[in-house]
């Protein structure tokens, strides 16, 4: 049975556009696989802690030597690692925050990266690859090729290399100039936040379509 995991990262509630795309992606993908069963988290609303001096060297102790505060952060990891081995399909909304991603999505990575669930400890090869990673993007400007701020998106710049010791591959569906609508010196920018949206849609709801033959 086919399993989806989506996951939400936006502290803006019901205004966030990836929130929305993310939400689209997941129906689509139920409409895609009626059978198939769904795990949500979301990391907005329930952030997984940061690693910090009392925790994060449970991924270099042996677990029968580590404190309580490491073996409830190892508890956690072995948990989120296993959301996605039990997942065919994996679902994240990633807004930009200060040209960058949610401070909560790197937390989530950081849990990620651990071998002996994620990583062969022999090897060093990913072990999280064999599945779908689509990334549901929003980012209130526009970075792209001439911009004024060219290439100052670095969530999606970064979320490859973050996750690339796993073998997760992200495939990334962007909108862009989505503060288009709400701030008044991008106005002349809404028929393009428009058709970024738009563009972004159309290629969720062409992700699981059968092929024609």
């Amino acid at each position: 049975m086919a399993h989806l995991l989506h996951i939400d990262s936006s502290i803006q509630g019901e205004a966030s556009v990836s929130r929305r795309l993310s939400a689209r992606a997941a129906a689509a993908w139920r409409a895609a696989h009626p059978d198939g069963t769904v795990t949500y988290r979301d990391l907005g609303a329930n952030p997984v802690p940061h690693l910090d001096a009392t925790n994060g060297s449970a991924r270099m102790v042996p677990p029968e030597q580590h404190t309580p505060e490491q073996a409830a952060s190892w508890a956690l990891t072995q948990e989120l690692v296993g959301e996605i081995k039990a997942a065919d399909t994996v679902l994240l909304g990633l807004p930009v925050y200060n040209y960058g991603a949610p401070s909560s999505v790197k937390a989530w990575v950081d849990h990620l990266i651990a071998v002996g669930l994620s990583v062969d400890p022999e090897t060093q090869t990913g072990l999280l690859g064999d599945r779908e990673f689509i990334v549901l993007a929003s980012r209130g400007g526009g970075y792209g090729e001439g911009a004024p701020r060219e290439g100052w998106d670095h969530a999606e710049q970064w979320l490859p290399h973050g996750v690339s010791l796993t073998g997760l591959e992200p495939r990334f569906i962007t909108a862009e100039l989505t503060l288009a609508h709400v701030n008044p010196a991008m106005a002349e920018l809404i028929p393009l936040a428009d058709a970024s949206l738009a563009a972004a849609e159309q290629a969720i709801d062409e992700l699981w379509v059968p092929a024609r033959v």
